[in-house]
């Protein structure tokens, strides 16, 4: 029996209660961790809940160990499980198996790569992942979880401005090869990209190279939304392609793999939901939403 560890990298002591900030041990049990029995260790993770909700603490660690992370994850991508998120607020990338639809999923190493006929997700998991929720255990129904990787070791290469990536190593869906283009919303958190032929949407994209993703969209969103290429979201720990067409504002997601891109959110400067503020310890990466969340 392993028991993972609940530190989050946050050690801080809260005075009022001498419980740490980031995981809710006390000093003793910090120290005394690693030869500790795990029947001991589980007893402390039963504990550490009801600690950071009287310290005020929205969000805990799961208490997983990185193989069972990944049968988590492996489980997650069967059908009519839930929809898993990559993004920050006004433009994400989700990726869910639609109604009927079949789905293909490898894994090789840290490494599931999930296929869809109209999207692809690769996400790595490995010992500097890190799985936390903000829901309370014993609410009725599977929490939501981030995956986060710590802030300092991590970083996209996303850039400020619109910007020709060329070739797409990368690339999940083989058959949908065109040239990457960085939309430039210079973000730390996520990069949102496509992938496009040569065509009108190619040509707009040169056209705006070097400018801001506001100051790009007017020449850019025309060409985009007649010719759907495939849009490509990635953060710290993979990516998420979708291929299907992009809806029209007034009409509805579709039920598969979609994208969202939203100015007005995104002039939020969010990386997460309201109710979902991490410590900047951490750099957020994905979002798994189980059924019962996803299709509120």
């Amino acid at each position: 029996m392993t028991v993972a560890s609940p530190c989050t990298g946050i050690c801080k002591l809260d005075p009022a209660t001498s419980w740490c900030l980031g995981c809710g041990r006390d000093g003793q049990e910090i120290t005394g961790w690693r030869g500790a029995a795990p029947e001991w260790r589980a007893k402390v993770w039963d504990e550490i809940p009801t600690r950071l909700a009287q310290m005020g603490v929205s969000y805990r660690r799961m208490p997983w160990t990185t193989d069972e992370l990944r049968s988590f994850v492996s489980q997650t991508l069967a059908p009519g499980q839930g929809t898993w998120v990559m993004g920050v607020v006004g433009a994400v990338a989700e990726f869910t198996v639609a109604p009927g639809e079949a789905i293909k999923v490898t894994q090789k190493a840290d490494d599931f790569v999930a296929h869809t006929t109209s999207g692809a997700m690769r996400i790595r998991i490995d010992d500097d992942v890190r799985a936390l929720t903000f829901d309370a255990p014993g609410t009725g129904g599977a929490p939501r979880i981030v995956l986060a990787t710590k802030r300092l070791t991590q970083r996209m290469p996303g850039d400020a401005v619109v910007s020709d990536l060329g070739d797409d190593p990368g690339c999940l869906m083989p058959e949908q090869n065109g040239k990457l283009f960085d939309l430039g919303l210079g973000r730390r958190e996520a990069r949102f990209c496509v992938r496009v032929d040569p065509g009108q949407a190619h040509s707009a994209l040169q056209n705006a190279l070097g400018a801001s993703f506001s100051n790009a969209l007017p020449q850019i969103v025309g060409p985009l939304m007649d010719e759907s290429p495939t849009r490509v979201v990635e953060t710290s720990i993979g990516r998420i392609e979708v291929s299907g067409a992009i809806p029209l504002p007034t009409a509805s997601s579709p039920a598969g793999p979609h994208t969202h891109l939203l100015p007005d959110q995104l002039a939020l400067q969010r990386a997460l939901p309201v109710d979902m503020d991490l410590p900047r310890t951490y750099l957020p990466a994905a979002i798994f939403y189980p059924k019962n969340l996803a299709e509120c």
